[in-house]
């Protein structure tokens, strides 16, 4: 199967940044898109970035100019750079990609890691 693991959430103030990872592991063959989702309380899972294995981005307005996706073939890994950022950004952050493994082409996700931006 493919795991995919988040890392480096926590609690900021406004203003501040945080980079959070995610790595993929498993019966890889090899990854197409990969992607940063995000969950508020109370409100439904949204897009906040996805980078396609052509290099192409896209963002949510409420985060271009201060969010980068990038990732690392080599290490599986998807980062999301989070910089300037708002109390409106404290949500739980999801990772998502699209795999071809061993078992056939899917989508997998992360557990999910919690960002609070303090006012």
């Amino acid at each position: 199967q493919v795991q995919l693991v988040e890392s480096g959430g926590g609690l900021v103030q406004a203003g501040g940044s945080l980079r959070l990872s995610c790595t993929a592991s498993g019966s890889i063959l090899s990854i197409n898109n990969m992607a940063w989702y995000r969950q508020a309380p109370g409100k439904q899972r949204e897009l906040v970035a996805r980078l396609t294995t052509g290099g192409n981005t896209n963002y949510a307005d409420s985060v271009k100019g201060r969010f980068t996706i990038s990732r690392d073939n080599a290490k599986n890994t998807v980062y999301l750079q989070m910089n300037s950022l708002k109390p409106e950004d404290t949500a739980v952050y999801y990772c998502a990609a699209n795999v071809w493994s061993t078992y056939g082409k899917g989508d997998y996700w992360g557990q999910g890691t919690q960002v609070t931006v303090s006012a």
